[in-house]
């Protein structure tokens, strides 16, 4: 058995058809019904009971493709590291950025990395933290930026960018003028949310809770200008990290401390704790431990 007959048997069963297996794998439909008959004779047992223009798997079969997409997965990560050993200067990284981090911190980091590895591919995906935390666990992403606290039995991480949410009201509001608010304040208010996706979602909920009242939920977003758009438009407030009130335009827009609780906005690097990481990704974060100065685990 070689790592060609779990390829083999893995794509027959995905795409349950020898033909289409074969067609997906570039090489021929008698091809691959050989090579499954060679393995079968090498096995001394069937992998597939045919029936007509079907065909089902048997028992030895049912076991080859229980370990097949391991394997599969292991043996592309160690062609992946050996790839790496010698070329540094060629692959690609896949970085997950919420909408807020990306526009504000991310642009001139990205450019003087590229300076250093010209040859490594950057592929930035803007989404929520819970969709990051999904892409890292399922492998769609190499590294990514998230809201703590995190998952640390999942994850290792560092410390980007540490802040605090303000309350952002429009001019008129009846808070405009305040020097500072407490969220009790806020129980009647009509409140404008990051959606699902994103961790400042149930942050701000909880926090609300805790002070002793369910929020007014009006519109939700996934894009931080288009909610403080709506803030500006009377549609209610919203709570933005102070970085990102700093960028909205004062004649619109009226930003004002929350306090009692503080509530802080700390983003973190993180990456999957047991997963691969190609010299690409771990170049990625030792730069941007450089540039930002953070320290693994904090």
């Amino acid at each position: 058995m070689d790592i060609r007959h779990l390829q083999y048997i893995q794509e027959i069963v995905r795409l349950n058809s020898f033909t289409k297996a074969a067609e997906t794998l570039h090489i021929t439909q008698p091809s691959i019904s050989k090579a499954v008959k060679q393995l079968e004779q090498e096995l001394g047992t069937d992998l597939f009971i045919r029936e007509g223009k079907h065909f089902r798997l048997t028992d030895a079969g049912s076991a080859i493709l229980k370990y097949a997409g391991p394997i599969l997965q292991l043996f592309e990560s160690l062609q992946s590291e050996l790839n790496d050993l010698n070329y540094l200067n060629q692959g690609s990284i896949r970085i997950g950025l919420p909408p807020m981090a990306g526009a504000s911190f991310f642009p001139t980091v990205i450019k003087r990395f590229q300076d250093r590895y010209r040859g490594i591919a950057i592929t930035m995906i803007e989404e929520g933290a819970v969709k990051i935390e999904e892409g890292l666990i399922h492998g769609t992403l190499d590294v990514g930026v998230v809201i703590s606290p995190i998952k640390s039995d999942i994850f290792d991480s560092f410390a980007l960018i540490q802040d605090r949410l303000s309350l952002v009201v429009s001019p008129s509001h009846r808070l405009a003028g305040r020097a500072e608010v407490k969220l009790a304040e806020l129980a009647e208010e009509r409140f404008i949310l990051f959606n699902r996706n994103f961790a400042l979602h149930d942050q701000i909920i909880g926090r609300c809770r805790s002070a002793g009242f369910e929020p007014q939920i009006v519109h939700e977003s996934s894009q931080w200008d288009f909610i403080a758009a709506m803030v500006g438009a009377e549609l209610g407030i919203a709570m933005l990290p102070q970085t990102i009130c700093q960028t909205l335009p004062a004649e619109r827009i009226v930003v004002v401390p929350l306090v009692q609780p503080v509530i802080p906005w700390e983003l973190v690097l993180v990456w999957k704790r047991d997963g691969y990481l190609s010299l690409a990704t771990r170049a990625w974060i030792s730069f941007t431990q450089e540039v930002f100065g953070g320290k693994p685990g904090e």
